[in-house]
């Protein structure tokens, strides 16, 4: 049974991908193809939900989808309409590819076991809630690997890291990333950081140019200047990260596209098409730092930039977020022409990426607990987040506007004038209170001011004393 929108399109129940995916397909291939030009209206939710004889909901549900991914645009009383988008398109999945991710869709239906109660981390945003750590089912995971394959914990003879672990990440980013990779294009590292030193070591000299984002993380500042490279500063726009100037002699870009840190948002379909076009123009490099791109709470997880472009795209992802910064685990995807040149970084200096958890994580990932968790830890987080949303638009709204992209791990409250966030911040510090002010993640002077709130390491209480804080802070008098 098919049913045919004037938009031009078939959507069919016979057809194992859900419905309000085959709306986003199709109407995702009509913007790419330039079948519909920009601005063009789209009709409404109860109209095109009635010609396609599907629910309003399922039409609501794709269109939103489509906002995430910046191929539509919505404002309230306007409906939606097409944004532009780029001429880009994701590589189709391979049949393996397909069954691979039916079994990991099924793994996610299970909820994870009861976790151990451990002592509360610091206050801290971004931080991964460790009361929630599945350690009996990692228990159990790595008791198994100890059993049947104890050599793998201590001897390894790839630099590049464990290959079964290698084999389960190039998985799991063609199944939530769009991204077609292979065990041989992947290296396993210390963390997100250790990912970026392969990748700066790789392809950078002393004194070397490099564009990043401004705001952005500053960490990432402080290393690429610790290296002695010349930092170049991106500002935003609607659209995201914008492109770097003519006079802008960079040939490498760091940039977050999925969810930009630390404002958040998404960066537009055709401002990444562009940084595609400028990294093929100038024989350059896109760095893709995908921090927390599988806590996304409407929709699916946006397509990655690699998944795009697999030949001037290296992709950064870490388990740190999802898991435990303990572990002291990421990872890093490559072009291929960029396998040798990595390689051989590490034989100069060295890996510092732990062997030992290595095994049990790729066992962790085949065997579904992984996918448990993270279904586990969306639910929770959304639920915090919405808490503290929900709070900071109600009795907060004359100090400030929240940012609410419905993706990630914190979120900014962008305050009025003439409010100091930095004196704010120190103010909360002071009570053990780790909120950061977003003017300092800025590069010379800060276009906004405000207070940044991670939700994912302090529960419901804890997000209240956060902000039963800041409303005696900032009360008149």
């Amino acid at each position: 049974m098919k049913g045919k929108a004037w938009l031009g399109f078939e959507i069919s129940r016979d057809n194992d991908l859900p419905l309000y995916e085959q709306i986003c397909n199709a109407l995702r291939q009509q913007a790419i193809r330039g079948d519909l030009p920009p601005q063009t209206r789209l009709p409404p939710t109860r109209s095109l939900a009635v010609e396609l004889g599907v629910s309003r909901s399922t039409v609501i549900n794709a269109y939103e989808q489509l906002v995430a991914e910046g191929y539509l645009t919505s404002l309230p009383g306007s409906g939606y309409s097409l944004s532009g988008a780029g001429g880009v398109e994701l590589l189709p999945p391979s049949h393996q590819d397909n069954q691979h991710k039916s079994k990991t869709a099924a793994a996610l239906d299970t909820e994870a076991d009861e976790s151990l109660n451990v002592a509360r981390p610091p206050y801290g945003a971004s931080l991964p809630d460790m009361d929630l750590f599945p350690h009996k089912p990692w228990a159990r995971t790595v008791a198994q690997i100890c059993r049947r394959d104890p050599r793998s914990l201590t001897i390894n003879t790839d630099p590049r890291g464990n290959p079964e672990l290698r084999a389960a990440i190039a998985r799991h980013l063609a199944d939530w990333r769009g991204i077609q990779t292979t065990p041989s294009r992947i290296f396993i590292t210390a963390g997100a950081i250790d990912a970026l030193e392969l990748c700066l070591r790789t392809l950078c000299r002393q004194g070397d140019p490099i564009a990043l984002e401004n705001p952005g993380y500053l960490p990432l500042r402080q290393f690429v200047q610790s290296l002695g490279l010349a930092p170049s500063y991106l500002p935003l726009d609607a659209q995201g990260t914008t492109l770097p100037n003519p006079n802008n002699h960079s040939r490498i870009a760091v940039l977050t596209p999925s969810h930009q840190y630390p404002m958040g948002g998404t960066m537009s379909p055709e401002r990444r098409s562009r940084f595609i076009q400028w990294a093929q123009a100038h024989q350059g490099w896109l760095i893709e730092d995908d921090y927390d791109s599988e806590f996304r709470f409407a929709g699916r997880p946006i397509p990655a930039l690699a998944g795009f472009d697999p030949h001037r795209t290296l992709y950064i992802g870490s388990f740190s977020k999802i898991l435990s910064s303990n572990l002291r685990l990421g990872y890093l995807a490559v072009p291929d022409e960029l396998i040798e040149p990595c390689l051989q970084t590490l034989s100069r200096f060295g890996s510092k990426a732990s062997l030992m958890p290595q095994r049990p994580l790729a066992e962790f990932i085949d065997n579904g607990e992984f996918y448990r968790h993270l279904r586990r830890m969306r639910r929770i987080y959304n639920e915090r987040r919405q808490y503290l949303i929900g709070r900071l638009s109600t009795e907060f709204n004359r100090y400030g506007t929240v940012l609410d992209h419905q993706a990630g791990m914190q979120l900014v409250f962008v305050l009025n004038p003439p409010f100091d966030d930095q004196q704010l911040a120190e103010q909360l510090q002071q009570q053990g209170m780790m909120l950061t002010a977003l003017s300092s993640y800025y590069a010379g002077k800060a276009e906004q001011r405000g207070l940044i709130f991670g939700y994912s390491g302090l529960d419901i209480d804890g997000l209240g004393l956060q902000l039963d804080a800041l409303q005696l802070l900032l009360r008149p008098g």
